[in-house]
C-alpha cells in the first residue's frame, strides 16, 4: 500500500482524481492542513467519481500532527519538491510505510522543510518552461513508479476495472 499525503490542497479536481487513484492503487489518502475547499465540494465528487465513497481518507490538522503520528524513523518521508536534486526514481521504495508527500499546488510545502528533511527531498525532472507539473499528474507518476518497483503487488496483472456504473465490492 502506499501513502499519498497531500499538504493544504487547494484544488478540489485534483483531491478528487487524487482520491480514484488510491482506491485503484489500494493507497491512502492523508489530507494535512487547512483544505482549499470543502470535501463535499462537487468538484472533489466530480473527479472522484463513485469511488469517492471508497477513499482511505484520513485527516489531519497541522503538519506537527502528522509528524507526531507518523513519525520518519518509522515511516520514511518522500517529499515532493522542485527544489530537490534527488529525482523521484531515487525513492527507496521498499518500507510499505512510505509516505509520498505532496505540497500545495500553488506554493508547495512550507521552506522549513527542506532544512528539517534535506534527505527526503526528490523532484520529478523537468525543463524549465514550465514552474511545475500538475498535482494530480504528480501522485500518479510518482505512485507508480513505487508500485512498479514493487512489482505492482496486490495489483492486477491485466485490466480489471469496472465497467461504467459498476463497483468491485
Amino acid at each position: 500500500m502506499l501513502n499519498i499525503v497531500l499538504f493544504e490542497p487547494e484544488i478540489p479536481q485534483n483531491t478528487g482524481n487524487i482520491g480514484r487513484f488510491c482506491v485503484g492503487t489500494d493507497s491512502k489518502l492523508i489530507l494535512v492542513g487547512k483544505l482549499g475547499f470543502s470535501l463535499d465540494d462537487k468538484y472533489v465528487k466530480r473527479a472522484g467519481l463513485d469511488y469517492w465513497s471508497r477513499v482511505n481518507l484520513e485527516r489531519i490538522d497541522t503538519l506537527d500532527e502528522f509528524f507526531e503520528k507518523y513519525p520518519a524513523d518509522k515511516c520514511p518521508y518522500a517529499f515532493l519538491s522542485k527544489f530537490a536534486n534527488k529525482r523521484y526514481t531515487e525513492i527507496p521504495h521498499e518500507d510499505e510505510n512510505l509516505m509520498l508527500i505532496f505540497g500545495r499546488e500553488t506554493s508547495g510545502m512550507p521552506d522549513f522543510i527542506e532544512e528539517r528533511f534535506p534527505n527526503s527531498l526528490y523532484r520529478i525532472p523537468a525543463t524549465g518552461k514550465v514552474r511545475s507539473f500538475n498535482l494530480s499528474n504528480s501522485v500518479a507518476l510518482v505512485g507508480f513508479d513505487i508500485l512498479r518497483r514493487r512489482d505492482f503487488e496486490g495489483l492486477d496483472s491485466e485490466w480489471g476495472g469496472a465497467k461504467t456504473g459498476e463497483t468491485y465490492a
